[in-house]
């Protein structure tokens, strides 16, 4: 086997209490791909601060093979000091690189080169500090969530660019298709030590689950033992028991550190805070177009988005993602076409940006509000702490302030707070950014039981798959297409079609299963009680949702039941029934809509 480019051995850290990093380390040899894993907070970045000589341990040895080009990428590079994006890239060559994969990778990344660092958004400077650390083709690249502020076209190509590559990879990332596809070892980052695997990450799973039923084997023998010493403690010799009650003393210490270091608490569940059901019908698009001075965005969209749905929105940046949440949101109007949002809808957006969070609260006081000790979830009030647990915080960061959290741990309080107000339609823009791969699964499971709506704008392929119901894709010049299914499945169907035309016809959504009332025989158009019923369905709609709201007014009055009884039961038996005659409106105008659009067709 050959020597290994960089050893990290008996690498131990600590800051604040218990140590972060507990005799860490690994060796990386020349072509190796790792991937290092671990949850948000258990010191990933910090090991690769150290790898990449950033950070001195407080003990442990670093050995790098001398003459070895190391290249790191930092999730919040410095780009101080330089005149342009170009000149920060090229500082990091060495004279007998070739000079023009500068300017090549930039173009890549969406850059000229002719950028100022103080013009840079934080992602623009993440993809210069990304050029700058693949213009050498170094020997070792280190890697620090590589795809954050990625597009999905920009994924890809990145993708394609690193297997190309020579050089030994240590790479963090949150995207599992990227570490499924370059990764040949794991090594896992948990409770300050590491484990490796010696294949790659989509065999880590599985291993992991081996590896903590182990742990927890292994704590059963020593509760049996703690049972033999403390049966042999109490009727063993007596002149020994003062000896054996520090034994066993010492035993149960050992045996409750054991119990809590062997994993994260069994049965966590992430859940969102739920409202009243919305509408059938959560937002429709007729013909949508909007424009940015001569650019266009949206150009001629047909889309229904049903309550239930979960729609992930693909495109490259700049694409105009946003801009759709907006007008799906009623947030932004249309510059033409019709665009008609749903009923009773309670909205909840993740905002990526996290502007949000104040770096200088506690993340209990961000929790509650700064209001005591219990946090306001729906109609219940829960304490801080048992609510942290439910987002993978330890009891102790109650009082750590949200600027001294990682970037994944301030996701995660992103999710808790929008999590905790009820809603029906979830508004989830980039959520999966710097979370780490078990908070992952547990949004996943919790948008699995999630009743209502989610609008999902995300680059990440493997979670686009375990969530979306289908995706809708920019396809350049304002067009967007729908395809059934998540990312995967979206990439099938757009190889066994025809590429979309530049004809300007609008975007098409996928076949639904046929409905009640579809055509039979030669019909071309609606019947006359059909088409009678489409005008009027509308008006009664609207008339609907006005006296939803005005019994929703009445039946806000706190005091309304104690004072007359009898009109609280009225205005509930009423609200009843309009809103079930609502969604039998909506259900028949969409119906009626479809039947429509397919004798058009036709």
């Amino acid at each position: 086997m050959s020597p290994p480019l960089l050893l990290l051995q008996d690498i131990t850290l600590t800051l604040g209490g218990a140590p972060l990093l507990d005799k860490a380390g690994f060796g990386v040899a020349a072509g190796e791909r790792i991937c290092l894993v671990g949850r948000n907070g258990s010191g990933k970045s910090t090991l690769l601060r150290i790898a990449a000589g950033e950070l001195q341990a407080d003990d442990g040895t670093r050995f790098l093979q001398p003459g070895t080009t190391v290249r790191y990428l930092p999730q919040e590079p410095d780009l101080s000091g330089f005149a342009t994006a170009l000149d920060y890239v090229r500082a990091g060559m060495g004279p007998d690189d070739p000079a023009h994969r500068a300017a090549m990778l930039l173009g890549e990344l969406g850059l000229t080169g002719a950028e100022t660092p103080a013009s840079l958004s934080g992602g623009e400077a993440r993809r210069c500090a990304l050029a700058r650390a693949l213009a050498p083709e170094p020997d070792l690249l280190l890697l620090d969530e590589p795809t954050n502020h990625l597009d999905m076209p920009t994924i890809e190509w990145l993708e394609r660019e690193l297997l190309s590559l020579s050089s030994a990879m240590v790479i963090i990332s949150h995207d599992r298709r990227l570490l499924e596809t370059l990764s040949r070892t794991v090594v896992w980052l948990d409770r300050g030590t590491t484990r490796r695997l010696e294949q790659g990450f989509a065999r880590f799973e599985a291993w992991r689950e081996e590896v903590l039923e182990q742990e927890i084997r292994d704590a059963h023998k020593l509760d049996r033992q703690i049972a033999r010493e403390e049966d042999w403690m109490r009727y063993g010799v007596t002149a020994r028991r003062k000896r054996n009650v520090r034994r066993v003393g010492e035993l149960a210490a050992l045996r409750q550190a054991r119990r809590e270091a062997v994993r994260a608490p069994i049965g966590v569940k992430m859940q969102a805070s739920e409202d009243t059901l919305s509408g059938k019908l959560v937002a429709t698009a007729e013909q949508v177009c909007r424009s940015y001075g001569a650019r266009r965005i949206v150009d001629r969209l047909d889309l229904r988005v049903l309550r239930g749905d979960r729609l992930g929105i693909v495109g490259a940046n700049g694409a105009g993602k946003s801009t759709l949440l907006r007008l799906l949101t009623g947030q932004d109007q249309p510059d033409s076409g019709e665009i008609r949002i749903g009923t009773s809808l309670s909205t909840v957006t993740l905002d990526q940006q996290r502007r949000t969070l104040d770096p200088a609260r506690t993340l209990a006081d961000t929790l509650t509000g700064g209001g005591g000790d219990m946090v306001q979830v729906g109609s219940e009030k829960r304490h801080v702490i048992g609510y942290m647990k439910d987002f993978l915080f330890r009891p102790e960061q109650a009082r750590t302030p949200v600027g001294m959290l990682s970037g994944g741990e301030r996701g995660r309080l992103m999710l808790a707070c929008a999590l905790a107000r009820p809603s029906n339609l979830l508004v989830l823009d980039e959520p999966t950014n710097d979370l780490d791969l078990e908070t992952l699964d547990l949004l996943q499971d919790m948008l699995d039981d999630y009743s209502g709506t989610v609008l999902l704008v995300s680059h990440d392929r493997d979670f686009l798959d375990r969530v979306a119901t289908s995706v809708l894709v920019a396809e350049g010049d304002g067009r967007w297409v729908e395809y059934a299914g998540g990312y995967s499945d979206m990439l099938a169907q757009r190889r066994g079609m025809a590429p979309p035309g530049r004809d300007g016809q609008p975007a098409k959504r996928p076949e639904r299963s046929p409905e009640k009332g579809a055509a039979k025989g030669p019909a071309r158009k609606l019947s006359y009680k059909d088409q009678l019923a489409l005008d009027r369905l509308p008006g009664q709609i609207a008339a609907l949702e006005a006296d939803i709201t005005r019994l929703r007014a009445v039946l806000s009055d706190a005091g309304l039941y104690a004072r007359d009884p009898q009109a609280f039961t009225d205005a509930t038996t009423k609200l009843d029934r309009a809103e079930t005659e609502l969604t039998a409106a909506e259900e028949r105008w969409l119906e009626l809509e479809m039947l429509r659009e397919a004798l058009g067709s036709s």
